[in-house]
């Protein structure tokens, strides 16, 4: 039961006419909901949804694409659904949502972001937020589905994920919302992991007023050389079945296994976490197999594919073209890296988008194809800005985290990233602060205390809405009360599961500082100092 609920029950233990006077401000609501007609605002917009959706409604979507994996979603409180499709061109459109919660908590605005390559509403992240009194936002990303097929022969869906479905779905948001509260936003918000943190340096980069504080999460900035590393990993791995082909049991036990062995207790603690991965080398050539033996070793060509696929990806000449992969992300990263066929979302990328053949062989991937996507950058999607001028002037605020065990964008890019804007900005701590979050895989998830507030589902329940404890709340705290974060104190759930009470907590260090332990259970966030 919500504590809102409650206390109108025990009023009403006291007085009945608080629960007419609940019926009545409901009905208020769902009334101003149905008589909006957000369509009559937004130019050439056309109405695919209205409806007033009250808490514990599970709401379902038949239209989705099946690929998003998005069928449903439970909502949280009482709000206001809107969808609209909103042209970006004479042959391109977005998929918009605006959910309007009926208890609108400090005239809050937030744009939820997207991942992969795909075009995906996450109606968890609009629900997360709502629920927390925000007006939240989402588009499709100017396509459905998960699949980057719809951009060969239309630049104009490629510049919709580029950069103006956000956009314009943020300016379409904002404008409803007013019109609907009767009164602006007096915070806007954006919200993303993945390709959702790369939205949202791009939306600080090129539209600096949309946002007063952004969450960028495992930003897959610098883009098109991202793509180019996942896409590197199939040619060396091979086909299932080819020669010296290393299968997913040996990842995740034999590799993962020798990756903590050699590389978990360097912070002090043997607990299948990595705390602080920069100071983890991976040596293969322990695994190598001794003459006359086979079992439970590799041999020396797969030895030779793991010094490859550990390595700092780098042309020939040794410039680098990507940071080196997570130790210790195998048990993940074999489900898409190593799994012996192409990644999707980079073979996609290269087969509609840099290419332009459909029929490519990601097997022949190499350094061309990458000096090619960089060369092209469409849309300028490469996202890897050095300052952010107009944003900073105005008083935005930037928070990234970043799983360091992340098994699909490694957590050493941020760092570089974030090291290249420290390099132009040495106040940069005054207006963006990242988070490295020990033993968390790529957005959520993993052995460490990875639940932070970051997204709908588990990863948004069972903590505060607070600032110490939630980066949703940390971003608002700095924004609307100057309340800058030192730390973020993740969480572990049993089993991953709330109802099943913390495993443990662990206070997340500002970047650059380190994580170091200093004795006692290793479980209690004051056996940790940042140093």
């Amino acid at each position: 039961m919500s504590s809102l609920l409650w206390l109108w029950l025990a009023l009403a233990a006291l007085n009945p006419l608080c629960l007419v006077l609940a019926s009545q401000a409901s009905n208020s609501f769902q009334q101003r909901c149905l008589s909006f007609a957000p369509e009559k605002l937004i130019r050439n917009s056309t109405r695919t949804a209205l409806e007033f959706v009250t808490n514990g409604t599970t709401l379902e979507f038949p239209d989705n694409v099946a690929s998003c994996a998005r069928p449903s979603q439970l909502v949280s409180t009482n709000l206001c659904r809107v969808a609209l499709s909103i042209p970006t061109s004479n042959r391109s459109s977005i998929t918009f949502e605006l959910w309007l919660p009926e208890q609108w908590q400090a005239a809050r605005y937030l744009s939820t972001g997207n991942g992969g390559i795909d075009g995906c509403i996450k109606y968890e992240d609009l629900a997360y937020t709502t629920a927390n009194g925000f007006a939240a936002m989402g588009t499709n990303n100017g396509h459905n589905g998960t699949t980057g097929v719809t951009f060969l022969g239309n630049p104009d869906i490629l510049e919709d994920f580029s950069y103006r479905a956000l956009h314009t779905g943020t300016t379409a948001g904002k404008l409803l919302t007013k019109a609907f509260y009767k009164k602006a936003p007096a915070h806007s918000y954006y919200y993303g992991c993945s390709l959702g943190g790369r939205m949202g340096i791009k939306g600080a980069e090129m539209y600096p007023e949309d946002y007063d504080g952004i969450v960028a999460g495992c930003p897959a900035v610098d883009f098109n050389h991202l793509q180019g590393e996942r896409a590197m990993f199939y040619p060396i791995t091979g086909p299932v079945g080819s020669p010296n082909f290393i299968g997913p049991d040996d990842w995740t036990g034999l590799i993962h296994d020798e990756v903590l062995r050699q590389c978990d207790g360097l912070d002090g603690v043997i607990d299948g976490i990595i705390e602080v991965p920069d100071r983890c080398y991976f040596n293969p050539k322990t695994l190598l197999c001794p003459p006359g033996n086979s079992t439970a070793c590799l041999n020396a060509q797969q030895v030779q594919q793991l010094e490859q696929i550990y390595a700092p990806y780098t042309y020939p000449n040794g410039t680098l073209i990507f940071p080196r992969m997570n130790p210790g992300n195998e048990v993940f990263a074999v489900l898409k890296f190593f799994a012996g066929a192409p990644f999707s979302y980079s073979q996609d990328w290269f087969r509609y988008v840099v290419l332009n053949n459909p029929t490519w062989d990601p097997i022949t991937y190499n350094y061309t194809d990458v000096s090619l996507a960089e060369e092209l950058n469409p849309f300028n999607i490469r996202t890897y800005p050095q300052v952010l001028p107009a944003f900073k002037k105005r008083g935005g605020k930037i928070l990234s985290y970043h799983g360091g065990q992340d098994n699909q964008i490694t957590s050493f890019n941020t760092e570089r990233f974030w090291d290249r804007m420290a390099d132009a900005d040495r106040h940069l701590h005054d207006w963006y602060r990242f988070f490295r979050i020990s033993g968390m895989f790529h957005c959520n998830s993993g052995p460490g205390a990875w639940v932070i507030g970051q997204g709908g589902g588990a990863s948004g329940q069972g903590i505060p809405f607070e600032p110490e404890q939630n980066v949703l709340a940390a971003i608002v705290a700095w924004v609307e009360k100057g309340q800058a974060p030192d730390c973020l104190t993740g969480t572990k759930f049993v089993n991953d599961t709330v109802s099943l009470g913390i495993d443990f907590q662990r206070n997340h260090c500002l970047y650059p500082s380190t994580q170091t332990y200093i004795g006692g259970d290793y479980k209690l966030p004051s056996s940790w100092r940042c140093e």
